[in-house]
């Protein structure tokens, strides 16, 4: 009994307390039947066994009389409240009402009275040893009582408040706890606390109910003491650990800690991230108050403020709640001097501590559910060299920071490395992506998982190219790439696409495809479709598209220089890794050429110009839709009189060099268009021949911008829909039926009463800007028209040597030059039926002057028409086809010259030129025998009559020897179609007026008499 019985000076101070109640004074001998009652359990003067309430009501009269049993008396008060709850919950089980023993009620509320009124006298005696007895009897009273059927296990924490609230026994218990905590605060808060903890420790989660209803009343007190109280355990715990290995059994409090604070998260979230920041900022900051009883005593002792970062640290390790919620605020308060004052509190640290505080670290950033990206931007910029290189051996002030953010960094990352490439267990050892249907459930990282939404921030951060800080967000997007699969590895790459603006940038996207190629194929045409379809849906700026679209053709460009180089170019290896990629973008952006060709059209020239150029350097699809095709034909030849165009504009400014690389490329496109399939071919050339004929584009030719005859069908791929009013369009000439040669035919010249017909006054175009266009058009003709038909359109304009001399320009594809001049002849003369080969006689010509006039105004409004001509004519016999249009034209010229009255055909030079084109052109055609071909030459010194002889000479000489196809023999030698005049018949009686007007005007004529012989 003397373990119970202790405490002189509490006696005699309770004693006293107590001398002024007269009513609990007994007699030393009523005191010691009442002592040896309570022990033996008999009732001394009666001699029987007393009662649970009897002996109860004993026990309570010797705490009340002898404070010194306390111990023994609180000990024996545990079965009587073990009793009452028993009887409770057996109650509520069988009849659902807790009503208890009432006689134990009355006992448990007379023992609540005397500790509350202990309490009250002398908290200082009585708040810690009644706060220990109270908290461990619930803790004892709930793990006992939990798996009964009355307080299931799977009972919520309110359902459980409630119903061991409603128990006198507990609820007793909660109040003497409760105050004794209220009086020990001020002056010792820390004994109560313990007791909590360590209950909580023994007990949990039967314990929880009583954590959270004690929280909820004191929220300030019991975050800020359990915090402390856990870091004092922390610390001495580890103390205990090293001074005795693994001998110690104690079991550490922060487990209840994370489970008091996880209690009180839900409502006391803002006081528990303030109470841990406070924690982390007072363990950094030197003490400046001293020592009070009004202070807690962990900030002022030096082991307890270091050990305050890494008992920090295993609590978010924890609970991943409590990381989240304070590491946002944390990030934010990590300034310079707060870094400097963490660098300072953490050198005094061992090496293996530093280590598992690092390792710490790296293990909370990958487990964060929120703020990733504020710690890796804050870890990023604080890890950055300084970009201004410092004079002098003295590193900068936070180079110790920065060393160990560096370090931090590269932990992380080999951290998630290990996460992401790491088999699950059971696996055969072999990596198995995370996202492949055949592994298992992937492993959760909660930091990759955030930075999922952040892949455009990244790259952009990535393509600024800033020392070490690039090659670390590069590796993340890697790993990022690999965690997350092919959604988020085409997002990378698309963007790396999209924003990098110079090959240095451009590289990281090689880089970033390189190791990813290994583990997720496709990669490239899955970027390639999603660049597509933010083209479609206009995500894209007119300066990100342009750059994306130079990028692919960059991208493409490194294929063909490789090819250039021949096989040597790599130096006798493999294929690099950026020419893998590259010829994958190639092939993929092929398959969306129909996607891209709308942007040839686009209104910034910028983004034209760089379509243009990634087209031109695509390779075309081997099978594609007949429908893509013709788009893709239409909007390169509207791109290419666009660009024409900006030429002409860019010439008079700054910018001529990109207006004609963008007509180089144009030309490239439309020449491997047509040399793709016969559909194309026909498709370029209908389209180059309209496109230069319309009169939207004949200003860049030097032709009239009017239309001639007012009816001119407009393709509605070469000028938009501009409207009109009816009323116009039906008083306008000409849009009744035309009747050509009939009675009906009629010449508007004017109105009556207003005058004849006003002619619009044409601007004259620069004439070196109007030659090299017809240049242009020329070359591309010849060049579409020149390629091979067929050959999948990737020689990459490169000319097939069919001719036998290598200096000779390629001949002219006939079936090609067929089709211009079809084109031609439906567009200068669309009533001509092609039947019309042969020439009537001259006189007949008087039934057709309407339309021959017509014929002479179209050449007059587009003087692209003759260099035409002479491409039909260099693809024999094609211009037999335009058999109708020269007869009109030679006509028209016959008229002219026999009404001309000017003494000398010069005088006319529109005639006279157009005389010398036409004949000139019939001679390269073999319309005409060579001493007939060469008569224009002869035209300049002639007068008006004296042409006309000539032209009537040609005339006959073609009515006689009807210009057909058939007459044409192809030449293997030449590997041209040839025509054989000796199978004609003879010439001379053609040559007769030819060399009369030669001996007429021997003096001028005599140079030429040579090119006239038979």
């Amino acid at each position: 009994m003397s373990g119970f019985f202790d405490g002189t000076l509490l006696t005699v101070t309770m004693q006293t307390s107590l001398a002024h109640s007269p009513q609990n004074a007994l007699s030393p001998q009523e005191l010691s039947q009442e002592i040896k009652s309570f022990i033996s359990g008999v009732d001394q003067t009666q001699g029987r066994k007393l009662g649970v309430r009897e002996h109860a009501r004993c026990a309570v009269r010797l705490l009340r009389s002898v404070p010194a049993c306390r111990g023994a008396v609180l000990e024996h008060l545990r079965g009587v409240y073990n009793e009452h709850v028993s009887a409770f919950l057996q109650n509520l089980e069988a009849d659902g009402e807790g009503d208890g023993d009432s006689n134990l009620e009355d006992v448990i509320m007379e023992v609540h009275g005397v500790l509350a009124e202990f309490i009250r006298l002398n908290p200082r005696a009585w708040a810690p040893l009644v706060s220990t007895w109270a908290v461990d009897l619930l803790g004892q009273l709930s793990s006992k009582h939990a798996g009964r059927r009355a307080a299931p296990q799977s009972s919520s924490l309110n359902e459980l408040l409630q119903l061991w609230m409603s128990c006198a026994a507990t609820r007793s218990l909660m109040e003497a706890y409760t105050q004794c905590l209220a009086a020990m605060i001020a002056w010792c808060p820390d004994q109560c606390v313990d007791a909590l903890l360590d209950t909580s420790v023994q007990h949990s989660p039967h314990f929880d109910w009583v954590v959270a209803h004690i929280g909820s009343s004191f929220p300030g007190t019991i975050i800020s003491r359990v915090l402390a109280c856990g870091l004092k355990d922390f610390c001495s715990h580890g103390t205990a650990d090293k001074g005795q290995g693994d001998k110690s059994n104690r079991v550490p409090k922060i487990g209840s800690v994370v489970g008091i604070l996880g209690h009180l998260a839900a409502r006391h979230s803002d006081s528990i991230r303030q109470e841990l920041l406070r924690m982390f900022q007072e363990s950094l900051s030197p003490p400046t108050i001293p020592p009070s009883s009004g202070s807690t005593s962990w900030e002022h002792s030096a082991q307890l403020r270091r050990g305050a970062v890494p008992f920090l640290l295993q609590l978010a390790v924890l609970s991943p709640s409590l990381l989240g919620a304070v590491s946002a605020e944390l990030v934010e308060s990590l300034r310079p001097p707060v870094l400097l004052q963490l660098q300072a509190v953490l050198q005094g640290l061992p090496r293996d501590e530093l280590d598992n505080m690092m390792r710490l670290v790296v293990h909370l950033i990958a487990q964060s559910p929120a703020g990733g990206a504020r710690i890796l931007r804050f870890l990023a910029d604080t890890a950055t060299p300084a970009s201004v290189i410092i004079s002098g051996p003295t590193p900068s002030p936070h180079e110790g920071v920065r060393e160990a953010c560096d370090r931090l960094l590269q932990m992380l990352l080999l951290h998630l490395h290990k996460l992401v490439y790491t088999c699950s267990e059971g696996d055969d050892g072999y990596y198995s992506r995370p996202h492949s249907p055949s592994s298992q459930a992937p492993r959760v990282v909660p930091f990759l998982e955030e930075m999922q939404s952040h892949v455009g921030e990244l790259c952009a951060e990535t393509l600024r190219l800033e020392r070490k800080r690039h090659l670390w967000l590069h590796q993340l997007l890697c790993l990022l790439s690999v965690y997350r699969g092919p959604s988020v590895a085409t997002e990378a790459l698309c963007q790396l696409l999209t924003l990098a603006r110079n090959p240095d940038q451009l590289a990281l996207a090689w880089q970033l495809h390189t190791p990813l190629s290994t583990c997720l194929p496709g990669l490239i045409p899955a970027a390639v479709t999603r660049c597509v379809a933010q083209i479609h849906t206009h995500t894209l700026g007119p300066k990100q598209l342009c750059q994306l679209l130079l990028n692919l053709a960059s991208a493409m460009q490194s294929v063909q220089e490789e090819e250039r180089r021949g096989p040597g170019g790599m130096g006798g290896g493999g294929a690099s890794p950026q020419s893998s990629m590259a010829v994958q973008v190639g092939a993929a952006v092929s398959g969306h050429l129909h996607d891209f060709c709308p942007l040839l059209l686009h209104s910034d020239p910028a983004v034209s110009h760089a379509a243009v150029r990634l087209l031109s350097r695509s390779l075309l699809p081997r099978a594609t839709l007949p429908s893509h095709l013709l788009l893709v034909c239409r909007a390169a030849v509207t791109h290419f009189f666009l660009a024409l165009r900006r030429r002409v504009q860019a010439g008079k400014g700054r910018d001529g060099g990109q207006g004609g690389e963008a007509v180089n490329c144009s030309v490239l496109l439309l020449s491997r268009l047509a040399g793709y399939s016969p559909l194309t071919l026909k498709c370029v050339l209908l389209q180059l021949v309209e496109g230069a004929l319309h009169k939207g584009n004949a200003d860049l030719f030097g032709g009239q911008s009017e239309d001639i005859r007012g009816d001119t069908p407009i393709s509605p791929s070469l000028a938009p829909d501009r409207g009109g009013f009816l009323l116009d369009i039906n008083c306008r000439f000409g849009t009744t039926v035309n009747f050509s040669g009939s009675v009906w035919s009629v010449f508007h010249a004017g109105v009556i009463g207003k005058g004849l017909k006003q002619r619009s006054a044409t601007p004259h175009p620069d004439a070196a800007s109007v030659i090299q266009n017809v240049q242009t058009l020329l070359a591309v003709t010849v060049q579409c028209c020149s390629a091979p038909s067929g050959n999948g359109g990737n020689s990459g304009g490169a000319r097939h040597q069919s001719s036998v001399v290598p200096d000779e320009p390629p001949p002219i594809n006939a079936e090609a030059a067929k089709m211009m001049a079809v084109t031609l002849v439906e567009y200068i003369c669309p009533d001509v039926a092609n039947g019309e080969l042969s020439w009537p006689p001259e006189e007949h010509a008087r039934t057709t002057v309407e339309r021959d006039i017509h014929i002479r105004r179209c050449f007059e409004a587009h003087p692209v028409l003759f260099p035409l001509l002479h491409v039909v004519a260099a693809g024999r016999p094609a211009l037999c086809y335009c058999s109708a249009v020269l007869r009109g034209l030679l006509a028209t010229l016959l008229a002219h010259w026999e009404a001309s009255r000017e003494p000398l055909a010069v005088d006319s030079p529109w005639h006279l030129q157009a005389s010398c084109m036409l004949v000139s052109c019939m001679g390269e055609g073999q319309l005409l025998p060579p001493v007939l071909g060469n008569v224009h030459e002869a035209f300049p010194y002639l007068t008006p009559f004296e042409v006309r002889l000539l032209l009537l000479a040609v005339w006959e000489y073609v009515r006689g020897n009807g210009p057909m196809p058939q007459k044409f023999v192809f030449s293997a030698e030449k590997g041209l179609f040839c025509r054989d005049f000796a199978r004609d018949g003879d010439v001379a009686r053609y040559v007769a007026p030819i060399h009369s007007v030669l001996h007429k005007n021997i003096d001028r004529l005599g140079h030429l008499c040579w090119r006239f012989q038979l």
